[in-house]
Order: structure tokens, then sequence, then C-alpha cells
């Protein structure tokens, strides 16, 4: 299968997220318990947005740069099994360069350090992303300040932004579903995705933008896999 056939497979594209959609500093979350498949479906955003060629900023809090890379590797390999793309090897080595990882302590990384840090990959030419990935941010901390700036920076630069946001079984969502940790810096976000376990299915939920109207989109996350499916 030829790249651009997998691009056209994209199951993102059910949800209505494409940028072309989005204002620039688009702020995104996918929400869920821990363990559900937040890592895992963020991955996939940004491998097919690495298929068409554009930079990706995965930032971790929580794993090491191998670990996040086990991660891509696997998913790609899912992907590529699925879809029976071969060569793989090929394929993987054509958008790896599509690709930068950074991790920090959480206690470590705030919104003007991320900006300093992403204003020195960028001028000496060493990678300039489109799209960033911030997994394991602690939303339960006050974080509406720092986010604030951090998407006004975004918006001046064109970056599109997804983060993960880990909700707790023991925590009722407030009105309209949305989650405790989210709700103080809601009206930030441009998108919302929740990630909802039910029987043997992982449905893929809208909560705030993404054909919200219709709450639940026609997608699943295989638990198997990790990998979206059409319903």
């Amino acid at each position: 299968m030829l790249k651009k056939d997998l691009i056209l497979r994209n199951p993102l594209k059910l949800i209505g997220t494409d940028e072309a959609l989005l204002q620039s500093g688009a702020f995104c979350a996918v929400t869920a318990r821990a363990g559900v498949g937040k890592t895992a479906f963020l991955v996939q955003i940004a491998l097919y947005n690495q298929l068409r060629g554009k930079n990706v900023l995965h930032i971790s809090l929580t794993d090491p740069v191998r670990k996040v890379d086990l991660w891509y590797r696997e998913v790609f390999r899912r992907l590529s099994e699925k879809y029976r793309v071969q060569p793989m090897d090929h394929l993987w080595e054509e958008i790896l360069p599509h690709r930068f990882i950074m991790t920090f302590r959480v206690e470590g990384f705030s919104a003007p350090i991320l900006e300093e840090r992403l204003n020195n990959l960028s001028e000496q030419g060493i990678f300039s992303p489109r799209l960033i990935i911030i997994d394991g941010l602690p939303f339960d901390k006050d974080l509406g300040p720092q986010l604030s700036g951090l998407k006004q920076f975004c918006r001046e630069n064109d970056f599109q932004v997804w983060f993960t946001v880990r909700t707790h079984r023991h925590e009722d969502p407030g009105p309209d579903g949305v989650p405790v940790p989210l709700a103080p810096v809601f009206d930030l976000f441009d998108v919302v995705l929740q990630l909802q376990p039910e029987g043997q299915e992982i449905h893929v939920n809208a909560l705030k933008g993404a054909n919200s109207d219709t709450k639940e989109l026609s997608i699943l996350l295989d638990p198997s896999t990790m990998l979206l499916l059409d319903s």
C-alpha cells in the first residue's frame, strides 16, 4: 500500500479535526482514565501528520525518550500490519525526520520554558513543529495563566497543540460532561475528545468541537491494538 492510501484511510477524518478547520493556536485534548489509551490515540494523530509531511513535537512529562519512541514504533507496526504497508521500514525512515521527542520533569515544565526551547530549536534550524503533543501535564493544578500564555504563543507561531487529560473514576463530570480537571480551562480548548470504555469497546466521544453536536463519533479505539477503527 502506498503512503497516500494509508493517509486516505485515516479514521481521524471522521472526528472532524483536520488542521484546515482549526485556527492557529488551537488547543485540543483527549481525556480518559489511566490506561484507556490516551497516549496511543495521540501517537496515531502524530503519525498521520508525519505521513502528510507535518513536523510533530512530542513532549512527555512522564516517560523517557526511549519509551515514547517505542510507543511510536509499536503503533506504526500495528498500523502497517493492519493496512499491509510494504515496505514498512522504508516508510518509517521516511517519516521519522518529521518527529522530535522532548522530555521534561513535571516540576520543571512551564510555558515560558517550552517557548524558550521551541525558539532555540527553530533558531538553530534543528526542528520547527506544526503539531505539538503534551502528554502528562497535571491538570489538577491551576494552569489558567500558564495555558493562556502558551495559547497566545502557539497562535502567533501557527502551532496546533494536543494534550492528554487524565480523569478519575471517582469524579463525576461537571455540566455537559466536562471532566473535572479540565473545567477551569475548558474555554481555552477548541476540541475535547473523551475515550469512554463501554463493554469490550472504547468509544470516542466529542465533548467540544469535532462534530460535538452528535457527541458519540463514528470511531472506536480497539482495546486489543489501541488502533482507531470505524464503528
